[in-house]
């Protein structure tokens, strides 16, 4: 059951015996931070729930967290695009915040502090970031991924055309779920699993804390999601699973090695066996020297460039292993970042700039384009060498 508060931004449900006031913020909102105090020390509920996963909640609390990242992991779990996902995202809000002169999260930090002031239990409501980012990854395509890694890129160049007059409209709704409602309708497929699995789970989670009395804080932008799925039933077991990696996709990374493969030998067994020369000639040049460039553009150091150089032509025709793997993990040897880099994170990730002076996101952004540069360089390398036999 779901009634009306006079504040627009407060909302009471019902559940049974339990009674529930959802109020949604703006991620980077005075107001907010301020409502959301006001509301749990007036009402002295029994849980306070908060629209953050277990991820989310240890970085807002602790400022080291960020020192704890094993990069070499990152980029062994095939995880590097994800990680700069976030860090864009991330980058996005804080310049927002830093433009409402707000730290992003901040109405969630004060509901855990006053949470804990009156006593009231915290629990975390939204579905774990890395499962979110990981379903959303797997059901994309390669070209799905180009065009919202572009469009991630683009928003950070966005907030800064922002005028004054956008100020207090940003203040009416949270400024990162304007960007993922954009991105939703852009990409709907990715937008259904940013945005409305998780008004599914947050409805489910908030509808299921423990207590009578509770107080839910989430951003403005899922409130009418959450409204909508309050009396559903919602299998969260299902949107919490990875989806398997699609039939096609594998078939394809396997196809295209294969086709590669076959005419090369028919380039050294057919008619004209000088023909095979040429071919591995425009294999090797193509992916060098796009998986080298991507590198370069990374501002990636000489010998990482060169090792996604001599390593692409030979993983592009093995789908288990990456060029940009190989380059990331040379960048790492290289120079492993220092406790300053992660210190300067934060900071370095407000600005364009930034991404590339900081050594953890120029490690990621080497992975990144270097795999850009080794998969075009594969489609560009394909009709070169069909193109020998004429």
């Amino acid at each position: 059951m779901i009634s009306h508060d006079a504040n627009p931004n407060i909302h009471h449900l019902r559940s049974g015996e339990k009674e529930i006031l959802l109020v949604g913020t703006a991620h980077v909102s005075k107001e907010s931070v301020r409502l959301v105090d006001e509301v749990i020390k007036r009402e002295g509920p029994e849980t306070v729930c908060v629209e953050l996963c277990d991820s989310r909640y240890q970085a807002l609390t602790q400022k080291n967290k960020w020192q704890d990242t094993n990069l070499i992991k990152v980029i062994r779990e095939k995880k590097a695009f994800l990680l700069l996902s976030n860090l864009i995202l991330s980058s996005f809000q804080k310049k927002i915040g830093e433009k409402l002169g707000i730290k992003p999260g901040q109405e969630m930090l004060q509901a855990i502090e006053t949470a804990e002031e009156v006593s009231a239990q915290v629990h975390l409501a939204d579905r774990e970031i890395r499962i979110t980012l990981s379903r959303a990854w797997r059901l994309m395509g390669l070209w799905t991924r180009m065009k919202l890694f572009g469009y991630l890129l683009t928003s950070m160049f966005n907030v800064e055309a922002i005028k004054e007059e956008d100020i207090e409209k940003l203040k009416e709704k949270d400024a990162l779920e304007a960007l993922l409602s954009e991105l939703g309708e852009t990409l709907p497929q990715v937008g259904r699993i940013l945005i409305d699995e998780r008004d599914q789970y947050l409805a489910h989670k908030i509808r299921h804390a423990p207590g009578e009395k509770i107080v839910a804080v989430v951003g403005a932008g899922h409130v009418p999601g959450i409204k909508k799925n309050w009396e559903k039933p919602v299998d969260t077991t299902e949107l919490e699973r990875i989806p398997p990696k699609g039939k096609g996709v594998t078939l394809l990374k396997w196809a295209i090695p294969l086709a590669v493969v076959g005419l090369l030998v028919y380039g050294f067994t057919g008619p004209d066996t000088g023909v095979g020369k040429h071919m591995i000639m425009w294999w090797i040049l193509a992916n060098a020297v796009l998986a080298g460039l991507g590198a370069a553009v990374a501002l990636a150091h000489p010998l990482t460039v060169l090792s996604a150089i001599f390593a692409s032509p030979l993983t592009s025709l093995n789908p288990m292993i990456a060029a940009g793997w190989v380059a990331g993990l040379v960048e790492v040897l290289l120079g492993k970042p220092k406790v300053r880099d992660f210190e300067a994170l934060p900071k370095d990730i407000v600005s364009f700039k930034g991404f590339w002076k900081n050594k953890i996101t120029r490690i990621l952004l080497i992975v990144v384009f270097t795999n850009l540069g080794s998969s075009l360089g594969t489609f560009a390398a394909i009709p070169l060498m069909a193109k020998a036999f004429t």
